[in-house]
């Protein structure tokens, strides 16, 4: 119980374990069960397997660090024998495969989890999306999604998160958060978004943040915010707003008249709003008022249809009566031309 593995370095005192940089390419099956804290980080961990950790074998690892190993995949269970685990880093692995049940089916009492630049699989991202919304992780107070390229967020994908605190999402290429729902994050306190390519929020988002009671640092810096009449709501939060750190620092970078300018010094005359920015909801109007019109002219109609339903009728017939009259004539001169008898005598009678 007590002995090391030969290419880590042990310390029972600190209850530490350190792999680091040894080319191991499995976890060491023999590492002492008195450990806390175990870094094997720098080696050629390809894969972490079912049972990567013998069960009862660590059951006062607490924290766990597993960056930069090449990790591509990890399977379901891999995880699931370390009852005490609350740190977990993962960053700087490229992620192929994430198992939803890599903690085992009855979850993780995990409250941090580190995935910085371990995401840029579509795919792994998608899957943990799931497990997070699966509330297999339902106690994670920290969650670290920095450096992964992400374009957008699901919808749903923090709502299973009822503890978490501090939401790290820097260093990625989100352009817009209006369909991410924060709803029900009570306890969030802080919320990194700088470093992305928000343009703009809108006002349901700037809602949410207002809704959550606990928040007080929101980092949104460099970022490409774009000053036209669509950054109002923008603004005003922030002039209200105690949330945002170094908000004072925030500025414009599009349109280029507006490039450098401070968000706080914003006003409606530098704007310029005398069309309205909202175009989606404004097309979506008129198309409501259109239906409407085209509903009143058909009834309408039907209405004066009604009303002269007896001259339409005499109409009708008189039509029917004319067509059937046309057709009438065809007919005898159809018997007339098909009869060389009465054609000779059509053509040489006087009468």
């Amino acid at each position: 119980p007590g002995s090391c593995p030969a290419p880590c370095v042990c310390s029972e005192a600190d209850k530490t374990v350190k792999c680091v940089n040894g080319n191991l390419t499995a976890v060491p099956p023999d590492l002492p069960s008195y450990v806390r804290s175990l870094f094997i980080t720098g080696n050629r961990l390809d894969r972490l397997p079912a049972g990567a950790f013998p069960a009862q074998r660590l059951p006062n690892l607490c924290a766990l660090n597993l960056s930069g190993n090449h990790l591509q995949a990890v399977e379901a269970n891999a995880l699931a024998a370390l009852p005490a685990l609350r740190q977990l880093d993962l960053s700087g692995n490229p992620l192929v495969s994430l198992s939803s049940q890599a903690f085992g089916e009855g979850g993780s009492p995990l409250e941090e989890l580190a995935l910085r630049g371990a995401l840029h699989n579509h795919s792994v991202f998608f899957s943990l999306a799931a497990m997070l919304q699966s509330g297999a992780v339902h106690n994670l107070s920290r969650l670290e999604l920095a450096d992964n390229g992400l374009l957008l967020l699901p919808s749903g994908m923090f709502t299973a998160l009822p503890s978490l605190r501090q939401l790290d999402l820097s260093n990625n290429s989100l352009v817009g958060l209006r369909n991410v729902s924060f709803q029900g994050l009570g306890q969030l306190q802080s919320l990194d978004l700088s470093n992305n390519s928000l343009s703009v929020l809108r006002n349901d988002t700037l809602a949410q943040f207002r809704g959550l009671p606990a928040l007080r640092r929101i980092s949104l810096s460099h970022n490409t915010w774009v000053c036209d009449c669509a950054i109002e709501d923008l603004v005003a939060w922030l002039k209200e707003s105690d949330q945002v750190e170094g908000k004072e620092a925030l500025t414009c970078s599009y349109p280029d008249k507006m490039l450098g300018k401070a968000l706080l010094k914003i006003s409606r005359l530098d704007l310029n709003c005398s069309v309205p920015t909202d175009l989606p909801s404004q097309i979506q109007t008129s198309y409501v008022f259109l239906g409407i019109v085209l509903a009143l002219i058909g009834a309408i109609f039907l209405l004066v249809l009604y009303l002269n339903r007896k001259g339409i009728k005499k109409w009708m017939h008189n039509i029917r009566d004319a067509c059937r009259d046309h057709m009438e004539g065809y007919h005898y001169r159809y018997e007339i031309n098909a009869d060389p008898r009465l054609t000779n005598l059509s053509s040489n009678s006087d009468v």
